[in-house]
C-alpha cells in the first residue's frame, strides 16, 4: 500500500482491513471556543473552585475550634490552648476570605460570634 501523506490510512487486523482516521487537533478542552462562549478561562475556573473549597473547610474549622472553647469547662491552661487553636483556625479563615476577594469579616465575626478575646489573638504565634 503506498502512503500518500494523508492523515488517514488503512490497516490490517485480525477481522480484516480497518480504516483508522487520525486526527492531529487537540482535545476540544484545549480549545479558545469555551472562554470566548463564556468569558471564563477553566484554569481559573478551577482555581475558583479550590479556593472556594479551601474556604469552606477553613470555616468548618472554625466552627469546630469555636465550638470545643464554648463548651470547655476545664484548667485554664487548657482553655488558653483552646484559645490559640481558635484564633488560629479564624485567622487562616480570614486570610482564605481575603484570597477570595473578600475584604470586610464584620459579618463573619457576628455570624460566627467569635468572641473578643480569640479576636485579639489573631495572628499572633
Amino acid at each position: 500500500m503506498h502512503s500518500s501523506g494523508n492523515a488517514s490510512r488503512a490497516a490490517f487486523s485480525a477481522t480484516g482491513w480497518r480504516r483508522n482516521d487520525v486526527s492531529l487537533r487537540p482535545p476540544s478542552s484545549y480549545g479558545n471556543h469555551r472562554q470566548a462562549d463564556s468569558g471564563l478561562n477553566p484554569l481559573e475556573v478551577e482555581i475558583a473552585g479550590e479556593k472556594a473549597a479551601a474556604l469552606g473547610r477553613a470555616g468548618d474549622r472554625v466552627e469546630q475550634t469555636l465550638a470545643r472553647l464554648r463548651a470547655h469547662e476545664g484548667e485554664a491552661s487548657e482553655r488558653k490552648a483552646l484559645l490559640r487553636d481558635a484564633a488560629e483556625a479564624v485567622y487562616g479563615y480570614f486570610i482564605q476570605r481575603e484570597l477570595c476577594g473578600m475584604r470586610r469579616h464584620q459579618d463573619v465575626i457576628r455570624e460566627y460570634a467569635i468572641p473578643n478575646e480569640v479576636l485579639v489573638r489573631l495572628g499572633a504565634k
